[in-house]
């Protein structure tokens, strides 16, 4: 149904990563499954036996990428899929300013991201085929009050990924920028919001849209609302407090 051989999912211990390994390894393809929490991945891979291979790693862990990423494709016996899902959010306080929380966020959100794509970036542009999918989020759009660095950090991921679309595409690599909207998972629990989307719609939505390279929202309303919101001058957006 999706097309994939061979993928690696970084963040594949909870929420939308698990789905799309779920969805992925249900699929026929082979899967590999990044996560700190060995045990959940030991669960998944006990679910689907021979396809889902669990690889212990926390993100942060920069230096430990390269080797691991040619280990991992030489275990699974190829690539053609690589979606960075791995995200952290916390509760901030409307006065919180706390730098151990903002470094915790740009350490995974953007510098894991970069660390694991980059070496996706250079093995598909040496085959000149596969598709890179990062996990973004609308919250990336505009700098809101709430969340300052989990927005900077979503809205980094976005250009990082519109960089590597712009390099990759002419070598035949797909690069596939996916912004959900509030999805209910455990690292959106502490907001408390009505009518979150369910982790296993979006990872479908998700692998679906994979398949053409581009930035995409995973509903047509949010792109319609940001597309507005995005154009909101700076000192209306700002008494709106959205």
């Amino acid at each position: 149904m999706y097309g994939y051989s061979f993928a690696i999912v970084i963040g594949a211990s909870s929420g939308i990563g698990e789905e799309l390994v779920r969805r992925l390894a249900k699929d026929g393809a082979k899967v590999a499954a990044v996560a700190r929490r060995t045990d959940r991945l030991d669960k998944l891979a006990a679910e689907f036996p021979g396809f889902v291979i669990p690889v212990p790693h926390d993100v942060t862990d920069y230096e430990a990428v390269p080797d691991l990423f040619q280990e991992i494709t030489k275990q699974i016996g190829g690539l053609d899929l690589v979606i960075y899902a791995a995200g952290v959010m916390p509760a901030v306080g409307e006065h919180e300013y706390d730098f151990a929380k903002d470094r915790q966020m740009v350490e995974v959100n953007v510098l894991g991201a970069i660390a694991w794509l980059d070496q996706a970036a250079l093995r598909f542009e040496n085959t000149k085929s596969g598709t890179i999918v990062g996990i973004g989020s609308v919250a990336g759009e505009r700098g809101r009050h709430a969340q300052p660095v989990y927005n900077m950090t979503k809205a980094a991921l976005a250009t990082y990924m519109e960089a590597l679309r712009n390099r990759l595409s002419k070598r035949g690599v797909r690069v596939v920028t996916i912004k959900p909207g509030p999805t209910a998972t455990e690292m959106t629990a502490h907001l408390h919001m009505k009518g979150m989307m369910d982790p296993g719609q979006t990872a479908e939505i998700i692998l679906r849209k994979s398949r053409k390279t581009g930035e995409f929202f995973i509903k047509f309303t949010h792109k319609i609302a940001f597309a507005i919101i995005r154009n909101i001058p700076s000192g209306i957006f700002r008494k709106l407090k959205i």
